[in-house]
């Protein structure tokens, strides 16, 4: 058992001085362009868990949600009624297509939010803004892709997060990324029949 334990020490000591060295070499800080997507849950719920980090580090951040409509969701209410004056809340979609079934005024409300989204970038006091959902404003075309990839390559300030989430994101905008995680779906509760759930989905 002592022999066990003094290789195991003696295995974790070398990992963490390499890991140390690594850690050294890692001193740079920049605003980064986040993206989130794939088909799996989790990927707004991701990028909240970022927005709400801010918060706790009194951090100025700010949220447009592209899609999203006029529905009580528990991160807007947490937010609006606990922390407006550190994260400014902006809901400018009216649902999914689908359900609108007027493209004209989902591309005019899309439009809107884009528009909202760079004052809120070009703001140098938020730390973070989330584009919630811009990605899909982006697969219908609603959005420019080329103007959004243009914007965060030569307009964002250099210490902004920018974090942007929705299914199917464009290579460009991947391309571009600091980070990007796919969300990869192996199940799904809706499939079993299963509506959508407080605390779960809003």
């Amino acid at each position: 058992m002592t022999d066990n334990t003094e290789r195991h020490n003696a295995k974790m000591a070398k990992k963490k001085a390499a890991r140390d060295k690594i850690m050294a070499t890692k001193t740079e800080e920049k605003g980064l362009v986040i993206v989130h997507t794939g088909k799996g849950k989790g990927k707004s719920s991701a990028a909240f868990g970022m927005i709400f980090r801010c918060i706790a580090h009194d951090m100025p951040c700010a949220v447009v949600q592209f899609i999203k409509g006029g529905m009580s969701t528990g991160e807007r209410d947490l937010i609006l009624g606990n922390f407006a004056d550190r994260c400014a809340f902006h809901t400018m979609g009216e649902g999914f297509t689908w359900e609108t079934q007027d493209k004209s005024r989902d591309i005019e409300m899309a439009q809107a939010a884009w528009a909202k989204a760079k004052e809120l970038i070009l703001d140098e006091t938020n730390r973070m803004v989330l584009l919630d959902e811009i990605n899909i404003a982006i697969r219908y075309d609603y959005i420019d892709v080329a103007e959004v990839v243009d914007f965060l390559k030569t307009q964002k300030p250099p210490m902004t997060h920018v974090v942007l989430t929705g299914r199917n994101a464009r290579d460009e905008l991947i391309e571009i990324a600091d980070l990007a995680t796919e969300m990869e779906l192996l199940k799904h509760p809706f499939r079993a029949g299963v509506k959508a759930q407080a605390g779960v989905e809003f």
